[in-house]
């Protein structure tokens, strides 16, 4: 563990002097429990749009870094997110999302729990001697609803208000968030390392060179990247047909350690990043569109979703198959840290200088365990 923290390759460096992360940290087998303990326990994670969670008693399960999670409307005014761990013997409360649940039941062995978290019922255990059901809790995580997104944080995390300054106020009323309705769910399971993925995402310099078809929208010329202390943000003019997106501004935010906002006119697009192993990574692509007026969408709404969903899919193949490289390049043993863009990577400069922190602050504070 002492290479993974040693204080020379961990120490800040300037950006027009920077040079990547190097191969093991992509490649070396401990790094997936050391990112766990490191980024994902600390931070704050998206896990669902509140649309998805318009009725009391809906709920998702999700998980981050190992910890299975439970988020529920608990009543009209509150979500919730607990383990979806049973205090008896580690069931599982739920398996899969839903809608209008009264309680929250384990699987394994039927105890209940309130939408409280609080434990309501235990089959046959009524005349068990010191055994106060109401004692008994499932373990509770904060949430925070931003732009109608639902994050939690299983344990230390920056404030919330911090990690988003200046997002509302670029986005302006016109651009809210809040107002989409989730649509649908693709997921991409990648053989790379999770931060070879968000390497990609945070820079436009392969649009030219891996994306064709979406550098024909752009303006490379325009395109901008921009950094604040816990997220980067990239725009450019997008140009298009009037059936896929028209014309406007393409919005790209990346949250701090694997969140990705993708702005395009009348559609939401979010990514989660999640690590599956060292060299596997799982990509989650939720789609969010704005309501039509009527009860069912009109026929030229679901012409441009299918365009969208199709040409996202397009996209998305190519990143695929060159983080795919990307992750062989590393782990071949040839690659050395290469040196930044300061221009086009300075994105990608600033989410290495906040894993290096990341990293040393495990280092300083004693909580590796890994050693």
């Amino acid at each position: 563990m002492t290479d993974l923290l040693e204080a020379r390759t961990l120490a800040s460096q300037p950006l027009d002097h920077a040079l990547a992360l190097p191969a093991r940290y992509y490649t070396d087998s401990r790094m997936l429990a050391l990112d766990a303990q490191a980024v994902f326990r600390r931070s704050w994670q998206l896990v669902c749009h509140q649309s998805q969670l318009s009725g009391v008693g809906d709920h998702v399960v999700t998980a981050i870094a190992s910890l299975p999670l439970l988020v529920v409307r608990s009543d009209e005014a509150t979500i919730r997110a607990f383990h979806n761990v049973c205090r008896h013997r580690a069931g599982p409360i739920a398996r899969c999302d839903g809608r209008g649940a009264k309680a929250l039941r384990c699987h394994y062995h039927g105890w209940t729990y309130g939408l409280d978290g609080v434990l309501r019922g235990a089959p046959e255990m009524g005349r068990t001697e010191d055994f106060e059901p109401s004692d008994i809790r499932l373990p509770e995580v904060r949430v925070q609803v931003w732009q109608g997104l639902v994050f939690v944080a299983t344990g230390e995390a920056a404030s919330f208000d911090e990690m988003v300054a200046g997002i509302d106020a670029r986005l302006g009323a016109e651009r809210s968030l809040a107002g989409f309705e989730f649509h649908h769910r693709s997921s991409y399971d990648v053989a790379c390392n999770w931060k070879v993925y968000v390497d990609n995402y945070l820079e436009g310099y392969h649009v030219p060179h891996i994306h064709p078809g979406l550098n024909s929208l752009l303006d490379y010329r325009s395109y901008i990247t921009e950094t604040a202390e816990w997220y980067s943000f990239q725009y450019s003019p997008l140009e298009s047909a009037a059936d896929l997106y028209g014309s406007g501004e393409a919005l790209y935010y990346f949250l701090y350690p694997n969140t990705m906002l993708n702005i395009l006119p009348g559609r939401l697009q979010t990514n989660r990043v999640l690590p599956l192993g060292v060299d596997r990574c799982r990509v989650e692509f939720d789609f969010y569109y704005i309501p039509d007026a009527g009860p069912d969408s009109s026929p030229e709404s679901q012409a441009r979703r299918a365009r969208d969903i199709a040409f996202s899919d397009e996209v998305q193949v190519e990143d695929v198959t060159i983080c795919e490289d990307v992750q062989r390049g590393l782990a071949s043993g040839s690659y050395e840290a290469g040196r930044l863009n300061p221009l086009r990577e300075n994105a990608v400069h600033h989410f290495h200088e906040l894993l290096r922190r990341a990293y040393r602050e495990t280092q300083d504070h004693g909580r590796s365990e890994l050693a």
